[in-house]
C-alpha cells in the first residue's frame, strides 16, 4: 500500500477552470484505480494550505495514474497557474493498525462495541 501526500496552496489564478480540473480530476483517479483507490481524504487548514492524502494499494495502478495523459496536462497547468506552491510526497507503507469503538463497531456486528 502507499500514502500520497499533496501539500497545495492556490495562487490568486485558481478559479471555476480549477474547480472544475480537480473535480475531473477525483473521477479519473477512481476510474483508473478501480479497487486499488483506498481511500482519498481532503482537508483546507485555517491559513489556506490544502492537504490531499490518498491511500492507494497497488504500484501498477499508481504509476498508470501517475502517467495517464489527461492527469499530466493538469499538472502542468497546476505548476503554470493554480498553484503558488505544492510539495508531493509517495511513501510506500511498511505497517498500519486500527481501532474502532462504538457505533462503527456495532456496525459491524458487535452490538456493545467490544471485540469479541
Amino acid at each position: 500500500m502507499f500514502v500520497i501526500l499533496f501539500k497545495s496552496r492556490l495562487s490568486e489564478h485558481a478559479g471555476a477552470d480549477y474547480y472544475a480540473t480537480e473535480d475531473r480530476m477525483r473521477e479519473r483517479v477512481r476510474e483508473i484505480a478501480g479497487t486499488d483507490l483506498v481511500e482519498v481524504k481532503h482537508y483546507t487548514g485555517e491559513d489556506g494550505d490544502r492537504l490531499a492524502v490518498v491511500m492507494w494499494e497497488n504500484a501498477g495502478t499508481l504509476e498508470e495514474w501517475r502517467t495517464d495523459p489527461e492527469h499530466q496536462v493538469a499538472q502542468k497547468l497546476g505548476r503554470d497557474r493554480w498553484y503558488s506552491a505544492y510539495e508531493l510526497t509517495v511513501a510506500e507503507v511498511v505497517r498500519t493498525s486500527s481501532h474502532e469503538t462504538g457505533p462503527v463497531a456495532a456496525e459491524a456486528g458487535e452490538p456493545d462495541g467490544k471485540p469479541r
